[in-house]
């Protein structure tokens, strides 16, 4: 399947039309874009595409229509794009789960996850956290981990697919509290949301712009960070390396991506949007007051992020036998 979209891919560019570099950036874009993302409305991969993209309208004067196509843990959008034309009317707003950690785990993989997609700029980054539902008995992450101790496999936690970072993170918290709890994947993290919040899910280990609203509003209880550090949006939060688990590290990226064999002047239009969108202080200021660290950068800086998470990731996925059935 790899080599087939490849030649497609290929064949693709070359039907473009042949304009030297400057003018082919400067005809693009001529009519709408589509921006695809693999998950239901709700989630951090659609709150940071729906900010974006205002700005990148303004920017390439053209309308940008975020297309929500859920399914497969966020991978249906991604195998969408590398069967796209590679001329930048269809992009991809991603993050690390379905673009770095899922598609190695699927049998056969649906893709390959450097040759099949074009990482262009990194979009933003977010820590995760720890919630219950208000009305938990569960005061502190202590608290929960000892309910899962005292009661293997009764609580249960929830994600938006299988090896999702919302998955992984409760996985080696699981494992480094030797604890068992039940896995509950949905097929985003709007829906796990209502679960959370109706009281069916006893745990949530999500990105905080989906769950900071919530937290602010005494529906959930947010128990721990993920990230080594405490976040600014919740100071008295601990994290969960200081309550026991020296090392615990884990958040999300999202990422622009493109087809493969993407011109290269078209790519760097897209990263020179995204780097002037975020010179505007106030939509910096929207961004990191609904939980995201910005991102930007270069495009060599968001391929190495690409390369080096999945090649971490794929170790801890091994290491917790984690499987796609």
């Amino acid at each position: 399947m790899t080599m087939t979209i490849g030649r497609r891919a290929l064949g693709a560019a070359a039907l473009m039309p042949l304009l030297p570099a400057p003018a082919l950036a400067q005809a693009y874009p001529s009519r709408p874009i589509t921006l695809l993302v693999g998950f239901a409305p709700g989630g951090g991969t659609d709150i940071i595409a729906r900010f974006l993209a205002p700005a990148l309208q303004e920017e390439f004067g053209q309308a940008i229509a975020v297309e929500n196509r859920p399914g497969a843990s966020g991978t249906l959008a991604v195998l969408a794009l590398s069967r796209a034309r590679p001329d930048g009317y269809t992009m991809l707003m991603t993050t690390i789960s379905a673009s770095a950690v899922v598609p190695p785990l699927m049998s056969p993989p649906p893709f390959d996850i450097h040759r099949d997609q074009t990482a262009v700029v990194h979009a933003a980054t977010v820590p995760l956290v720890c919630v219950v539902p208000a009305n938990s008995p569960s005061r502190t992450l202590p608290d929960l981990l000892e309910r899962a101790r005292q009661k293997p496999g009764d609580l249960n936690y929830s994600s938006s697919g299988v090896a999702t970072q919302q998955h992984l993170a409760a996985e080696l918290l699981a494992s480094q509290a030797g604890v068992r709890m039940t896995h509950v994947p949905f097929r985003g993290t709007g829906q796990a949301v209502n679960e959370i919040l109706a009281g069916r899910i006893d745990l949530a280990i999500d990105t905080f712009p989906t769950y900071l609203p919530h937290i602010r509003s005494g529906a959930v209880r947010a128990l721990a960070v993920t990230m080594p550090e405490r976040v600014e949006w919740l100071p008295e939060t601990p994290t969960v390396a200081e309550l026991g688990f020296p090392g615990f590290d884990a958040v999300v990226w999202y990422m622009m991506m493109a087809p493969p064999g993407i011109p290269q002047p078209i790519a760097d239009r897209w990263v020179a949007a995204v780097n002037k969108a975020y010179r505007n202080q106030e939509l910096r200021r929207r961004i990191v007051d609904a939980g995201f660290l910005v991102g930007g950068g270069t495009q060599q800086q968001a391929a190495a992020m690409l390369r080096n998470d999945a090649e971490r990731y794929s170790a801890l996925v091994r290491n917790a036998n984690i499987r796609l059935d």
